[in-house]
């Protein structure tokens, strides 16, 4: 029998946090600056520091209503409300070996190996609707699955041409430079996220470290998150190596720097170092639901330093870690699918630093992230 599909209803954040968290100063870029000459370039000087220094920032005015993202937070907790064994008909074949679209199961990862304590992550991720990938999905994704491509369109055209637009400025390159990399009808591995992060009681909080996921970064190009006051995400700053909060701004997406596009500037831009931990006492209760955007370049981009941007010749920056070594420089096809298999790996334990470190592709191994262990949740 069909399943019945819900009505959406409202979706209620919670209460911000009322404890002094330590957090990251980070620049916000203002989107209704863009489309003049004199409004890029103000944008463009303002990404170059957040890309170089920070690899997180926010931004502002992006031509996405709040009421459609909540709609789609909206649609997260519904599905998040089916039984198991009706999500479970949604793993991807192929997920040991790096599969991610579809249902990815609570529990892969122990994250305390004395008491045994799995973690509680569930990932549901939604790929591009250019052709090239299946749709099939729960009734109340299916059912939404025309406002769910609407929405994953107006990131490509309201935020991330905008960002790699503004980007390709920045380092003096073709204004479509960024762009031509990762169009949206060709195929690219970019997937709409919802995420769901189930409780854990403080006693459990206090085993595993008040931390849920450990230190590290994205493979891909710009990962957009949207506004959720339950605050666990942190970053790493890479000066300092301590860790700071990132605070939920009203209006904003949250946006990080990835891999794929550290090494297409040779390192210049970032992969920024972030990692969950519990929230706050006074938000310790409650399920944290999140609602993710992943960018990636087109599959058949081989990931080699940019050549043609002055600014990466006059800083240095013209080498990654793949053209160091003397090892083929993978797609990002091929980088994909080797990190995402790293990523799925089941029965990992926290601490197993074989993993942590472990080959990526000949030329790339993973590092240990997590730098100063502190967590502060208040003063």
């Amino acid at each position: 029998m069909p399943v019945p599909v819900p009505e959406l209803g409202s979706y209620n954040f919670v209460p911000v946090t009322k404890e002094n968290l330590d957090w990251a100063d980070l620049v916000t870029l203002d989107f209704s600056l863009y489309g003049t000459p004199e409004g890029n370039k103000q944008l463009a000087k303002t990404l170059i520091k957040a890309v170089h220094e920070d690899g997180f920032f926010y931004v502002k005015n992006f031509n996405i209503s709040q009421e459609r993202v909540n709609r789609q937070f909206s649609i997260g907790k519904q599905l998040y409300e089916i039984p198991l064994e009706e999500k479970l008909k949604y793993v991807p074949q192929g997920l040991d070996e790096g599969a991610f679209n579809g249902y990815v199961p609570a529990g892969r990862r122990i994250v305390e190996p004395v008491s045994g304590l799995r973690d509680r992550i569930e990932v549901y991720n939604i790929p591009k609707f250019n052709g090239d990938f299946r749709h099939e999905h729960p009734a109340i994704i299916q059912e939404h699955l025309p406002e769910i491509e609407e929405f994953a369109r107006s990131l490509h055209t309201e935020v991330l041409d905008p960002l790699h637009r503004i980007l390709a400025i920045a380092l003096e390159l073709p204004e479509d430079y960024f762009k031509n990399i990762h169009k949206y009808d060709l195929k690219s591995e970019d997937h709409l996220r919802y995420m769901k992060y189930t409780k854990f009681t403080p006693e459990e909080n206090a085993k595993i470290g008040r931390l849920w996921v450990r230190g590290h970064t994205d493979l891909g190009s710009f990962t957009l998150l949207f506004r959720q006051p339950v605050a666990a995400l942190q970053i790493r700053n890479p000066k300092t190596n301590e860790w700071k909060w990132v605070k939920p701004q009203d209006g904003t997406l949250t946006v990080n720097t990835c891999d794929a596009l550290s090494f297409l500037t040779g390192g210049y831009v970032k992969s920024t170092i972030h990692r969950v931990a519990a929230p706050p006492k006074d938000q310790e209760h409650v399920d944290r639901l999140g609602l993710l955007y992943f960018s990636r370049p087109n599959n058949d981009v081989r990931l080699t330093t940019v050549k043609d941007s002055p600014v990466l010749q006059r800083e240095g920056y013209t080498e990654n870690d793949f053209e160091k070594s003397g090892n083929p420089v993978p797609t990002t096809e091929e980088w994909t699918f080797a990190k995402q298999k790293w990523q799925r790996t089941k029965n990992v334990f926290r601490g197993d630093e074989s993993f942590s470190t472990a080959q990526i592709l000949p030329g790339w191994n993973e590092k240990v992230h997590e730098g100063c262990k502190r967590i502060r949740t208040n003063t």
